[in-house]
């Protein structure tokens, strides 16, 4: 180390040199790996100076200078990156830095990086597409347009951290056409190409490394919205679709790159959704419900440990603090600042807070603040993690000036401590703690502690109405007495035996309570080293209460319950239990709990993602228990949660491979918005999901498949796609510690398993129009696009369409329809000799399937002359529009519904129960006869 610094500026002395590396992987390597880059740093501006905005965009200014294409714009973007970020390490680990210089020197940093980026790029996609026009925001004049880059979050409050990512949203001011390029472009499409290349200059990853990883998922509509919005889009959507969780992200909103006079244009426009006129009290729940969602991230990701996510730490400061910008904003214009320690001044002189509360927050974030760049600064890394390895704890002790670990760790307690104190009385929930042993019966403690000999006990147990009172008791004993509870520690030991009485107690109020217990014992036996959760049900008699009434309703649900603990977080609140969300609010979920994982960490995104799910789904099958969801809200509901993580997995998989490769290219040679589809077929396609129903998925593109990438790593258009693929059914169908999202089913593709995993949609056309069999084109009747590109999606129904409505005859089709069904009956139905003691109430004869194969051979048969019929993909609806156009009697299709709910109804009441689809050769005779006589007139006559 000491050859190449040997010829560094005598301001650094070997001294200086030794404790930096000694405090930072990150600087001993830079130093180690380029030391001619660091001494022309150094060079250029001693480490003794301060990092000012002036400087770093003079210097950027010289990196510029050697810029003559995208590729060298990219390696400069990089190196610029590599000198500015040892300068801020090594000025603030090295305490030569306060806090402020710090976050105002990486946040200019970055502004510098993205307008750098930006201008050069602007004017290359310029030449290429024509310069877009459009009415000037304040004139009116019909001018050139440029981007506006809304910085969000700590970047949006020049807070950044010195190894952070950065949230970003892309507008523009107005519609219009570009002029002067080899045809007109619309200004939309001229502007997300541009994000395109911007996010690619800053975000991939090349020799040279990263500048900053790049997050549009604070914008309108997350993944699934456009790149980027004109300010007239943007204004529409806050205002009547945005979010209480997004005004608190718009508090911290600021032009950090583009063109500065417009996008103060557009923050006024904003102001009136992020600062209300009026106090704003009805911001409190709201508040209470992220309190909540942040309590429960806490608990799935054991994060106390975590200085910015865990209790006490910098979220519930910031927390705190725009928690009144959003209440008093409005009125009280002070309050509408980025910077949290100009806030926390002005709400001590505004007697918000007491200056005694100020006081002990602004030293705790300063203190944690430092601690998070200590953390990142060691390596250069995003985290917020403490270590939990000597070495990197003494480093984290020195750079933050204590002798030891335990000096330091003392200190940092007491700070979160008192923030998570001062948290919980401005941030208070209602009722947090019930008075949990009011109203338990004295029985249920004594038997439980073994105060009861076992016969008294049996008796007792008898007595309050256990079934099995025997078993019950012998169950408890063996709890009781099991190795586990023998070996837990005294606060765990204490937690079981608070909760078990509750148990006990709530058990009575069921009719089935000893068949009960042994569900919830499953679920007590998997939380007995995390007793968290029984001080959740101890403190929440309500919680307590769903889950013995679930439990006792349901075993399918206390399995899912003891397989996922955490979903008893789920069971605090009765309201939100029993009304599961529609689809545009699942949806908002699902991107509120996705917004602080980066798309780089798949393991947690897939563990958050299996989480959404099962959380969701026991809401609908709550419901269902309760009666409040007939069948097809049932289906509607669970198709709509597959959807919904459909949605998702494409955007992740689809942008971890664009980091890599750049994005594919259409035969125009722009840029792929993905282009890419889900085709879902069977009872995803039919809106008929049940509980434990697999995917049947096919995947289609509209790429051209003879080109390739446009990234740093180009690979051919096809491969991408194939590894696009590869990586959602990977994501959806791997067993993580939560289980497994879906269950894929790839085999409806062209030619099956032997076919391409991905196919482009000229080629699907082809093969469905040439190669397909009749049942292919019968799965086709039940196939609907559930996510990925609306224009691929819109372009696969124009071909389910042309391909339902060719003209068949009918004579043939039927025969053909008829074998495949007598095909599937033998393979899958009631062998004849046990056909008197079980019905298989899908496969055998009379059963749903002879609906569903009269339903698809009536599509075939007669959507030539009646197209409308293709508009469904469900058999209900398909039933319906069947009767309207006079295909069937309307008095036969209504009849065949009603035959058809109570069916499957009967499914998915067993799934709930862990039966399976086989009951009494005696059952549903009536309706068996009905379906029989339908097939018979429909597929025989």
């Amino acid at each position: 180390m000491s050859e190449p610094m040997g010829s560094l500026p005598a301001e650094l002395s070997q001294a200086d040199v030794a404790e930096a590396c000694a405090r930072s992987v990150f600087l001993a390597q830079t130093l180690e790996r380029y030391p001619e880059q660091v001494q022309a740093a150094v060079k250029a501006r001693p480490l003794t100076e301060p990092t000012t905005e002036a400087w770093l965009k003079q210097r950027w200014g010289d990196f510029l200078a050697t810029v003559d294409a995208e590729p060298t714009l990219h390696a400069a973007l990089r190196q610029y990156r590599r000198e500015v970020q040892f300068r801020i390490i090594w000025r603030d680990l090295m305490n030569w830095a306060d806090l402020n210089e710090t976050m105002l020197a990486t946040s200019a940093f970055a502004d510098v990086a993205i307008d750098g980026a930006l201008s050069w790029l602007y004017e290359k996609v310029c030449e290429e597409f024509g310069t877009p026009m459009g009415c000037d925001p304040v004139t009116g004049a019909h001018v050139p347009q440029k981007m506006v880059v809304l910085g969000m979050g700590k970047l949006g409050g020049r807070e950044l951290n010195v190894s952070s990512d950065i949230d970003l949203i892309f507008a523009f001011p107005s519609k219009g056409e570009t002029e002067g390029g080899r045809r007109a472009l619309d200004n939309q499409q001229f502007f997300i190409r541009l994000g395109q290349r911007l996010i690619q200059a800053l975000d991939q990853i090349t020799a040279d490394g990263f500048v900053f990883r790049v997050d549009m998922r604070l914008r309108p509509y997350g993944q699934s919205g456009a790149l980027a919005l004109s300010f007239a889009a943007l204004e529409t959507y806050y205002q009547d679709q945005g979010r209480d969780w997004e005004r608190y992200a718009m508090v911290k909103a600021r032009v950090v790159a583009g063109d500065q006079r417009a996008g103060q244009v557009l923050m006024e426009s904003l102001r009136p959704f992020v600062y209300r006129k009026y106090i704003d009290f009805s911001a409190f729940e709201s508040l209470r419900t992220m309190k909540d969602m942040i309590s429960r991230e806490v608990r799935r990701k054991g994060l106390e440990n975590n200085i910015k996510l865990g209790s006490g730490g910098i979220r519930e400061i910031e927390f705190v603090v725009q928690a009144f910008q959003l209440i008093r904003g409005g009125r009280d214009r002070e309050l509408q600042q980025r910077e949290l320690l100009n806030i926390l001044k002005e709400l001590e002189e505004l007697e918000l807070l007491p200056s005694s509360v100020v006081k002990e927050l602004r030293e705790a974030y300063v203190f944690l603040r430092n601690l998070e760049h200590a953390l990142q600064g060691m390596e250069d890394k995003q985290t917020q993690v403490l270590p939990d390895d000597e070495l990197s704890q003494t480093r984290v002790a020195r750079i933050m000036e204590f002798d030891d670990w335990a000096a330091f760790q003392q200190a940092l307690d007491e700070h979160r401590n008192r923030v998570a104190r001062h948290f919980a009385n401005i941030i208070a929930t209602e009722d947090e703690e019930g008075d949990s042993e009011n109203g338990v019966d004295d029985g249920c403690y004594e038997l439980w502690l073994a105060e009861m000999e076992e016969p008294a006990a049996i008796e007792w147990l008898e007595e309050k109405g256990f079934e099995n009172p025997e078993d019950s008791y012998k169950r408890l004993a063996s709890l009781r007495d099991s190795r586990t509870v023998q070996t837990l520690q005294t606060q765990g030991r204490k937690r079981l035996n608070q909760f078990m009485p509750l148990l006990l107690n709530a058990l009575m109020d069921v009719e089935n309570a000893s068949e009960t217990l042994d569900r919830v014992l499953q679920l007590v036996e998997a939380i007995l080293r995390r007793t968290a959760y029984m001080v959740l049900l101890v403190e929440n008699p309500g919680a307590l209460t769903q889950l013995v009434r679930l439990c006792s309703d349901s075993p399918w649900i206390a399995r899912l319950l003891a397989e996922t603990p955490l979903l008893l977080d789920e069971l605090l609140n009765a309201e939100s239990l029993y009304s599961p969300p529609a689809k545009e609010e699942l949806q908002d979920d699902l991107r509120q709990q996705m917004l602080r994982i980066p798309y780089e960490d798949l393991e947690e995104q897939m563990e958050a993602l299996r989480y959404f799910k099962k959380a969701h789904v026991l809401r609908v099958a709550a419901s269902e228990l309760k009666g409040t969801l007939p069948l097809m809200k049932v289906s509607d509901y669970l198709t709509w949660i597959a959807e919904v993580v459909l949605d998702h997995v494409v955007d992740v998989a689809f942008s971890n491979l664009v980091s890599r490769h750049g994005y594919p290219r259409r035969a125009d040679g722009s840029a792929c918005d993905t282009d890419f589809a889900i085709i879902g077929y069977g009872k995803l396609g039919g809106i008929e999901l049940g509980y434990t129903s697999d995917l049947d998925l096919v995947f289609v593109h509209q790429a051209d498949p003879q080109l390739a990438t446009d990234g740093d790593k180009p690979i051919d258009n096809a491969v991408f796609y194939t590894r696009l693929g590869q990586r959602i059914v990977h994501i959806l169908s791997t067993q993580t510690p939560s289980g497994q999202l879906y269950e894929v089913d790839m085999r409806l593709r062209p030619s099956g398993n032997s076919g391409l995993l991905v196919s482009t949609l000229q080629a699907f056309e082809k093969y469905q129009q040439n190669d397909a069999w009749t049942w292919e084109h019968q799965a086709l009747a039940r196939a609907r696009g559930v996510a990925g590109c609306p224009d691929t999606l819109q372009a696969f129904e124009g071909i389910r369409h042309q391909i339902l409505c060719t003209p068949r005859e009918k004579a043939a089709l039927r025969q053909q329809v008829v074998e495949m069904r007598e095909k599937m009956r033998s393979s899958l139905g009631t062998p004849e000799i046990r056909r008197d003691e079980v019905f298989h109430i899908k496969h055998d004869a009379g059963g749903i399937v002879d609906i569903e194969f009269m339903m698809q051979y009536l599509m075939l048969a007669w959507s030539a002359e009646h197209p409308e019929l293709t508009q469904w993909s469900d058999n209900i609806r398909q039933m319906e529009e069947l009767g309207r156009a006079g295909v069937l009697p309307v008095e036969d299709t209504e009849k065949l519904r009603e035959v058809y709910i109570t069916l499957r109804s009967t499914i998915h009441r067993r799934a709930l129960q862990n039966l399976n689809s086989q009951v009494e050769g005696s059952a549903f005779q009536e309706e068996r006869d009905y379906i029989q006589s339908m097939w018979k007139k429909v597929m025989l006559e």
